[in-house]
Formats: C-alpha cells, sequence, structure tokens
C-alpha cells in the first residue's frame, strides 16, 4: 500500500515526462509506490523507490518501474530539470525530491557502496554484489547519458559505467546473467562486469529485484550501425565503384563480427545449459512463425502477395528431426554491437524487450542471433538509400550498390561464423528466422514508420523469389 506521504499522481506526472517508461501515449494508473531501500553512505538521502503501473486495456497487465530520489531540505536549483516533487516525509521532515541519476552527489553513493561490496554482498534491503579484478575510481565523478530510451545509464569517469534498470521485474535479470558468465570465462567480446545491485524480495515466489549494473565502460568505443552507416554513405558517394573497391568497404569488420559472435555462442554454450528439443518442438515453432504471418496479414496487405513462399520457409521448420537450443542473446542487431581498438564488443544481453522476463531467461536458438545480425545488415543499406535524393538513373544503380552491400557483408559475416558453410539443417532454421524477422519487420514499420515499410517488404519479397 502506498504511504500517505507518497502521492501516485506526483509520480504519474513524473512518468510522463522520462524517455523510459513504456506506457506514454496509454490509459494507464500508477496504484502502488513503496520504499525498497535506502542508499548506505549517505547524505544525501537517495531512497530507492518501486511505481507498480496497471494499464486500463489490461492487455499489457501490470508494469513497475524503479525511481530512485535524492532528497535535499532546500530546493537544489541545479537538479531543477529532474525534479519530481516536494512532501512532508515522516522521518525527515519537508523535503524537495530529485530524480537521483542527475544528482553527481547521489550518484557518488552507488560508487562507494559497489567500491565497499563483496561476491557475497550483505545483508539488507539493498544488496551490492561486485566481480573481483577491478578496483573502482572514487575519484571519478558520474556523467548520465542523455539518449537512453529504456534505462538510465551513468559514466563514472572513464572508470564504469553503471545501467539502471528502469522496468524490473522480479527474477535474475539476463544482462547480468549473461555478462557475469562471460567476465568470469575471461571472454574478450563483452564490457567486463563489475558488479549488480538487487533487492531480496523475502516471501514472494521470486527471491531477487535486480536494480542495477555496473561493467567496464568503453569510452572510445565506435557503435557499430553508424560504423556500417559510414560504409554504406561512402560507397554511395561513388556508386560507380563497386563494394569490394569501396575505400570504405565493410567485409573486413563483418568477417570479425561473426567471428566473435561465434566465440560468444561457444561459451554461452560451456556456461549455460544446452538442450536437444525434439521433432515436435519443431513443428511447433514452425506453427508459431506461422501464426505471426498470419497475424501480421491483417496489418500488412503487401504481404499476401508473398504468403505461400514464407509459409514454405516456416513449414520447412516443422519437418526437422528436432532443436539445438542454448543461452543466447535475444535481440542482436549492429546496435548491440561495440567495435573498440581490441575488436568487437556485444552488449545488452537482456534480451527482446517486449517479452515477459520468463520468456527471455529461456535457451534458443543461436539462429535467432544470426538472422537479427543479417537483417541489420540489410537495414543499414537501405536506410542510408532512402536519405538520399538522385536521378532515376542514379538511383538504379544506388538499390544495385546497396544490394550488392548487405549481400557483400552478410555473406562475409555467415561465413566467419559458421567457419565455411552451413548444415541444411541450419540453413532451414536460418531461412525461417530471417523470414520470422522480416516479417516482424514490417508490422512494426507499418505501425511506427510507414514509409520505412518497403525495407523490409523488399527483404519479403527476396524471400519469395529464391
Amino acid at each position: 500500500m502506498t504511504p500517505a506521504h507518497l502521492d501516485p499522481d506526483v509520480f504519474s506526472a513524473f512518468l510522463d515526462r522520462t524517455r523510459w517508461f513504456g506506457g506514454k501515449g496509454r490509459p494507464y494508473a500508477v496504484n502502488d509506490v513503496r520504499t525498497i531501500g535506502v542508499l548506505p553512505g549517505g547524505p544525501p538521502l537517495v531512497v530507492v523507490h518501486l511505481v507498480e503501473v496497471t494499464y486500463a486495456d489490461e492487455e499489457n497487465g501490470t508494469e513497475l518501474y524503479q525511481v530512485p530520489l535524492v532528497f535535499y531540505e532546500d530546493p537544489e536549483h541545479r537538479l531543477d530539470h529532474a525534479f519530481v516533487g516536494w512532501w512532508e516525509d515522516p522521518d525527515h521532515g519537508w523535503q524537495h525530491a530529485y530524480d537521483a541519476v542527475h544528482d553527481r552527489d547521489a550518484m557518488a553513493l552507488w560508487q562507494r557502496a559497489f567500491a565497499a561490496a563483496s561476491a557475497d554482498g550483505d545483508d539488507g534491503d539493498l544488496v551490492f554484489r561486485r566481480l573481483p579484478g577491478h578496483e573502482l575510481d572514487l575519484d571519478a565523478t558520474s556523467t548520465l547519458f542523455s539518449g537512453e530510451q529504456s534505462n538510465s545509464s551513468v559514466a563514472f569517469g572513464e572508470d564504469a559505467l553503471m545501467k539502471v534498470f528502469r522496468k524490473v521485474t522480479p527474477g535474475v535479470n539476463p544482462d547480468i546473467a549473461v555478462h557475469e558468465v562471460l567476465t568470469r570465462a575471461g571472454s574478450e567480446h563483452v564490457a567486463a562486469l563489475y558488479g549488480w545491485l538487487e533487492a531480496p524480495l523475502g516471501g514472494r515466489g521470486d527471491d531477487v529485484l535486480q536494480l542495477a549494473m555496473l561493467q567496464q565502460f568503453l569510452r572510445t568505443a565506435s557503435d557499430g550501425w553508424d560504423l556500417a552507416l559510414a560504409s554504406v554513405r561512402t560507397l554511395y558517394a561513388d556508386p560507380e565503384v563497386h563494394a569490394h573497391d569501396s575505400g570504405g568497404d565493410f567485409a573486413g569488420e563483418s568477417t570479425r563480427l561473426g567471428e566473435a559472435l561465434h566465440e560468444v555462442h561457444q561459451t554461452l554454450r560451456e556456461h549455460f545449459p544446452t538442450e536437444t528439443r525434439p521433432a515436435s518442438e519443431a513443428a511447433e515453432l514452425a506453427a508459431t512463425m506461422t501464426g505471426r504471418l498470419d497475424a501480421a496479414l491483417g496489418v500488412v496487405p503487401e504481404l499476401k502477395e508473398h504468403a505461400a513462399s514464407l509459409r514454405a520457409a516456416f513449414a520447412a521448420v516443422s519437418k526437422l528431426d528436432g532443436l539445438e537450443v542454448q543461452q543466447v542473446h535475444g535481440d542482436l542487431h549492429l546496435g548491440q554491437t561495440l567495435r573498440t581498438s581490441h575488436g568487437w564488443k556485444i552488449v545488452d544481453f537482456e534480451g527482446e524487450p517486449a517479452k515477459p522476463l520468463a520468456e527471455r531467461q529461456l535457451p534458443d536458438s543461436t539462429w535467432r542471433d544470426v538472422a537479427g545480425m543479417l537483417r541489420s545488415f540489410d537495414y543499414a543499406a537501405r536506410v542510408v538509400q532512402r536519405s538520399l535524393s538522385t536521378s532515376d538513373a542514379d538511383a538504379e544503380l544506388i538499390d544495385t550498390r546497396a544490394q550488392e552491400w548487405s549481400e557483400r557483408n552478410k555473406n562475409h559475416f555467415l561465413y566467419a561464423y559458421t567457419g565455411g558453410g552451413l548444415s541444411p539443417e541450419d540453413r532451414v532454421l536460418l531461412d525461417a528466422y530471417v523470414a520470422d524477422k522480416a516479417v516482424y519487420e514490417t508490422v512494426y514499420e507499418t505501425r511506427n514508420r510507414p514509409s520505412w515499410v518497403t525495407i523490409p517488404l523488399q527483404a519479403v519479397a527476396r524471400i519469395g523469389a529464391a
């Protein structure tokens, strides 16, 4: 039950102003606000709250959001942009409340708590856990990243990066679980995990609520999506030149990225459970993909002319003898990769955000990750193409180069990932996952960016022509 001094309307108004709240535009109500715990080491006073949101349409049920607040007796005008409200606290009197991630003094409490933590953590409402091997720089000051959409990320100088999970679900967050395993295994393809924050839930069925993770800050890293777009722009600047002769040829990077994903999958296979599912599960997967196609046909009429070829791709999965599944990334694309001077890093192992946590924790086929990357290469070529203003003759040549760039990089990535070839069974699965992803993209673009729907539709048409 919400304490009397915590007004749900105040928290609702705050949620509506944030980037990371997933309920904007939908009818909802804040029906509970409760305190999880108080950070040690204050002042300032920092209290972590859990806000429960219920949606009127009931389709999305209930969601929990983490809202850490820093309190000051007097107004802190340097934090006016992060002001949440002011009220009389029964223990601390009248307080002005601010979103804590904007306050360097508040963030220093997280930093010191992580530095003092052990692998086992301490008893309490908030438990900080650490992995050995890195000494935190306690002199580093915090900087909040402004572009984050679903969480809040705070850099501590050039030393560490803390991701504060905003939408939280009881249970183990796969982003923490996977990073812990890969860090302990010495993987070179992730930012090392330094620690995480969790709140025990006592007698509830799920025993923990994981609130934040602290990891290596890859300060000089370049975003994989941005690098791919730069390569495409270089190619289009002189479309008479073929992709393999372009000064910005990306094929070498695609090769290294394929090798990196292969090594990550191999490490995950060694440290997480694997499973060989029976033929019935392959048939169920095919039926699920077909069901998504049926639903998409009602949203994207242009899919109808390709429905038969898509159904054939999914039906081929139902004839497989079984499925190999393991821990995977679950939402992989170029935007989930970073290029450093030491090679490629893969980030954000939370899985597909729209899926429930319990589903994101399940093992899956590695071909889902591969398909996500292949579709991302195609998007990179087509997004830049859309931004150009060209004559009809140039447009035809650019279209040729777009296809050329996409196929070249997909082939180099796939060859490196597989080590040289695909078995017929793997080809069936990969083709089906690519088709399923493209169908999903047509629905997403139709609903959110209608002018972009031609990008996945072109991919669907090529599936039909194959």
